[in-house]
């Protein structure tokens, strides 16, 4: 298992150097550059007193865009130095600066970040909570009139957009009913609160979205169990067990559950790292401070810097999340033995 991991971490590093190579240029084709704007603006508040060129070579050089592609994808990087011989870039922790809120990318990036973390974690342990003992009881009753009605429930959820399902619920729940409020995360007097009643305030707002998050996730997870367990229910060790005479629950959670889980495994961890792409729109429907609603606002405002960081924190949590589901089938199945 050790060498078999060292492989794909291997693998990984290759497949993100790929990726993160393939980003840079293409954002380096886009008319954008922040030493040019940078320079011009200061040409125009001195009144054409300072020399447009020299601010322009300043700026290049302190922004490590001087150099040709390869160099200055280096430094962007953090494997190449810059003039002066000091590392600054992804690998040291450094993933640029933001134009639009002139501050450092990592600093904007935190509260975000956790904000997006929290719901996308909330959101999946809900699903999983209701998908999870949803599909099994589907799989037990199959063909029953409540299997029928679940079916064309999740047929319904699963083909509506998310967007749609968002405008539906907050028409019900926040106009109609009046329960949640329709966008943002805490109230106007939030900062007056207690800390526990900031925690509150602020999942009353969440709510509405985690509702919505979790109830697009139902069709597909539900249809998904629902088939794993109807396939190892089929199986002819289940046979074997409901002859010797265990019982139906043993037969259900103890043999054909284990079973069913070997595919489950994959589609869980892939699904929940979908839910962090699933966010975005959520995010900007409701106005919520996360990262979905920052990328929307980065491409808008031509902040390449936020966006690439956003990309290659996608693309990384993509390649862990295929370490993670290797690793874990290693587990789960018995009959996967990795010695490569």
């Amino acid at each position: 298992m050790g060498k078999y991991i060292i492989k794909r971490l291997l693998y990984i590093a290759l497949v993100f150097l790929i990726l993160s190579l393939l980003l840079f240029l293409i954002y380096n084709m886009l008319p954008v550059d922040r030493a040019y704007t940078q320079a011009k603006d200061d040409v125009t508040k001195s009144k054409g007193k300072l020399d447009f060129e020299e601010r322009y070579a300043f700026y290049q050089e302190q922004y490590g865009t001087n150099g040709n592609l390869l160099e200055r994808y280096g430094r962007w990087m953090g494997f190449y130095p810059y003039s002066d011989g000091h590392y600054e870039g992804l690998l040291q922790g450094y993933f640029g600066y933001s134009m639009q809120y002139a501050k450092p990318v990592s600093e904007i990036l935190v509260e975000p970040m956790k904000n997006t973390v929290f719901i996308n974690i909330f959101a999946t342990i809900l699903a999983l909570g209701i998908t999870i003992p949803l599909g099994i009881f589907c799989a037990v009753k199959r063909g029953s009139r409540r299997d029928v009605a679940v079916q064309v429930g999740t047929v319904i959820g699963y083909s509506l957009p998310t967007f749609i399902i968002a405008i539906v619920f907050i028409w019900l729940f926040s106009v109609v009913l009046g329960w949640f409020p329709v966008s943002g995360m805490v109230s106007p007097n939030n900062i007056d609160m207690t800390p526990m009643g900031q925690f509150w305030d602020k999942m009353y707002h969440l709510a509405l979205p985690l509702i919505v998050m979790t109830f697009c996730s139902l069709g597909g997870m539900t249809r998904y169990v629902r088939a794993s367990m109807i396939e190892a229910l089929s199986m002819d060790c289940i046979r074997t067990a409901r002859a010797k005479g265990l019982r139906e629950k043993t037969v259900i959670y103890s043999h054909a559950w284990r079973n069913a889980l070997i595919p489950i495994v994959t589609l869980v961890i892939g699904w929940f790292l979908g839910i962090f792409s699933g966010s975005l729109m959520i995010e900007n429907i409701f106005a919520l401070n996360g990262l979905g609603r920052m990328y929307f606002s980065a491409l808008s405002n031509n902040d390449n810097e936020v966006v690439l960081a956003l990309q290659m924190f996608y693309i990384l949590l993509g390649l862990a999340g295929n370490l993670i589901i290797d690793i874990a089938y290693g587990f789960v199945d018995p009959r996967i033995r990795v010695n490569k």
